[in-house]
């Protein structure tokens, strides 16, 4: 009788949890939030009850580490494997883009039935098939560049399509996602909210910078000589701004009763992006440092998580991927091995023992190995991270072992990825074609992919092309950036590209032009295909200049460019460069060029 009673207890339990629904997951991620900018952390220059309220009402992370820099990081969420396996190499001019044979975590909930949405900064690559419409989101608001220059009123995409917002970015983005809930709200669903901030550009609505404009910065960074009060201040305004849009999110999801049954995750993407305070930890946004890499990570399930959890195990971008899967009952159709492992069962409550691990972190060139209580720097000091988290105190002398086992583990990480060993006494460097970030030479020969009939719009932005002869960008930071300077028939910008499909194509180009010197000619080449056009009619907005509190720090003031139709041009299914240049100049310039596009004309 007694078995009998069991196994109808069995078949009861696995029926109910058969029939329970799967939960839906909202990934929340902020640009260049540091460790250290939330009241939760103890910050008193802040307060950020929305985002503290998240934190204590289910598990927060104590050591989780991201990437120095931004499209890292996203790359190692989205696959659930180290960046650099995946082809994300930089942040800028293709350097950024994850390889097409990755498998994403949207794809995998995708593939269950999910929703997928993603509103917000994309930065792993814009073209089809890099674009986040073809790595498993459905809907797609935001920017796929790594900066963007307006906060206010922004030209935004959605699915392959301008349109210019009205309000603050972030106000913006997170209404669409809410959106997305709400036309979603009878089905599971994944909405990834990539939140644009406090990256620069230093912009932020009054209802936050006045809270903030005049406010003492009591709690400085350890470099508090280099830091910037402007900048600090305007960042607390952004932090300010985040918070409640993260209320705005939770509430959303309250009022629909949708809460008890949604996975809730929020962390950051590297370090801080200027000196500030930051816990005491060494190290800002870029370096591999303990500061420039450790980010907070909340994750709710009311119900599920135990409110106040603590996860003291070192935990990283990697494990979010097979974290979030598992706990939501998802198959993960990664098709590669993961490097991230699933905290699944410690959140949810079950006994979990730690394996020994260690982390890696690479930028530049310079490799940083974390294990639980230590981090091997790129040049070989060793630091006790529970007791010096600014690395002062160099004890890789007082413990050889210790170091020499944490090296070991990371010259091998390098050999499986790079083919060549680390040397961590000199910092060693990658070499190759194409700066990157710390001084490091980054090879890149991906071109350009161009004319996919389910997408058929490709966008080639100043930032993946190259200016010849007294053309330059805008700014020194590629990303948010457009030709200028274009004067002579000498000059030229290429586009390395290769054809998908063979056909016919539309051309725009987004331009300014002072009326003065409109009617330029310009010749768009292919090889032996071209179209050309004149620059018409005169189009010069006002740089939008006036929207920040601090100074920007590479972004470029923008305008509101014009679309020039250039005419169609019919293109062969082959790689090489695309070519502009100006046949005729009756004006001082050409134009400004802020993207060409190409559209494949469809049957």
């Amino acid at each position: 009788m007694i078995s009998r009673l069991c196994l109808l207890f069995a078949v009861l339990f696995t029926l109910s949890a058969a029939a329970a629904p799967k939960p839906n997951v909202v990934v929340m991620l902020a640009d260049d939030s540091g460790w250290g900018d939330y009241s939760i952390q103890g910050n008193t220059n802040l307060k950020t009850p929305n985002i503290d309220t998240l934190a204590k009402s289910g598990a927060s992370f104590d050591r989780f580490f991201v990437c120095a820099l931004c499209a890292p990081t996203r790359g190692e969420f989205l696959t659930g494997r180290y960046h650099s396996r995946g082809g994300v190499k930089g942040v800028s001019t293709g350097l950024e883009r994850l390889n097409t044979d990755e498998k994403t975590i949207a794809d995998s909930f995708l593939a269950s039935g999910y929703a997928t949405g993603a509103f917000g900064k994309w930065h792993n690559g814009s073209q089809w098939p890099y674009h986040p419409n073809a790595r498993g989101f459905q809907e797609y608001v935001g920017y796929t560049a790594g900066h963007w220059g307006e906060y206010f009123d922004p030209p935004l995409e959605h699915n392959g399509k301008w349109f210019r917002g009205k309000g603050f970015i972030v106000d913006i983005l997170v209404g669409k996602a809410m959106e997305f809930i709400e036309t979603n709200k009878e089905k599971q669903f994944f909405c990834y909210i990539p939140l644009t901030t406090p990256h620069s550009p230093f912009s932020v609505p009054d209802e936050h910078w006045n809270k903030f404009k005049d406010s003492p910065v009591t709690m400085r960074g350890e470099e508090g000589e280099k830091e910037d009060l402007a900048v600090s201040r305007t960042v607390l305004a952004m932090m300010d701004n985040i918070d409640l849009n993260v209320g705005r999110v939770l509430k959303k999801l309250d009022d629909l009763k949708l809460s008890d049954n949604t996975i809730v995750v929020y962390f950051s993407d590297n370090g801080p992006n200027s000196f500030r305070w930051n816990g005491g930890m060494k190290g800002k946004k870029g370096t591999t440092d303990e500061g420039g890499v450790r980010s907070v990570l909340f994750v709710r399930w009311p119900g599920k998580i135990q409110p106040g959890t603590t996860v003291p195990h070192i935990a990283g971008a990697i494990d979010l991927l097979p974290t979030l899967t598992e706990m939501a009952g998802v198959t993960s159709v990664s098709t590669k091995p993961l490097d991230g492992r699933s905290f699944s069962s410690l959140l949810l409550g079950a006994k979990w023992e730690a394996v020994e691990r260690v982390l890696m972190n690479y930028n530049g060139g310079k490799l940083s190995v974390r294990s639980q209580t230590h981090r091997l720097d790129a040049a070989g000091g060793l630091f006790d991270m529970v007791t010096d988290p600014n690395q002062k105190v160099n004890i890789a002398k007082e413990k050889p072992e210790v170091a020499a086992e944490l090296a070991k583990a990371g010259v091998k990480w390098h050999e499986e990825i790079f083919g060549k060993p680390y040397a961590f006494e000199s910092g060693a460097k990658a070499k190759g074609k194409g700066k990157g970030k710390g001084g490091a030479t980054i090879e890149d020969d991906r071109p350009y992919p161009v004319g996919y009939a389910e997408f058929p719009i490709t966008m080639l932005p100043a930032r993946d092309g190259l200016p010849h002869g007294e053309i330059k960008r805008s700014s020194g930071a590629p990303n948010c950036s457009y030709f200028v300077n274009w004067k002579t028939k000498e000059d030229s910008m290429t586009w390395d590209i290769d054809i998908h499909t063979a056909g016919d194509y539309d051309v725009t180009i987004d331009y300014a032009c002072p009326e003065a010197d409109a009617g330029a000619t310009v010749e768009l080449r292919f090889g032996e295909a071209k179209t050309t056009g004149k620059v018409t009619p005169g189009w010069y907005p006002r740089l939008l200049d006036d929207q920040d509190r601090a100074s920007r720090k590479g972004e470029s003031y923008m305008r509101d460019f014009h679309t020039l139709t250039l005419g169609t041009i019919s293109l062969p299914a082959n790689r090489g460069l695309l070519t502009l240049r100006a046949l005729d100049i009756p004006g001082q310039t050409v134009m400004e060029v802020r993207r060409v596009n190409l559209t494949l004309k469809t049957k």
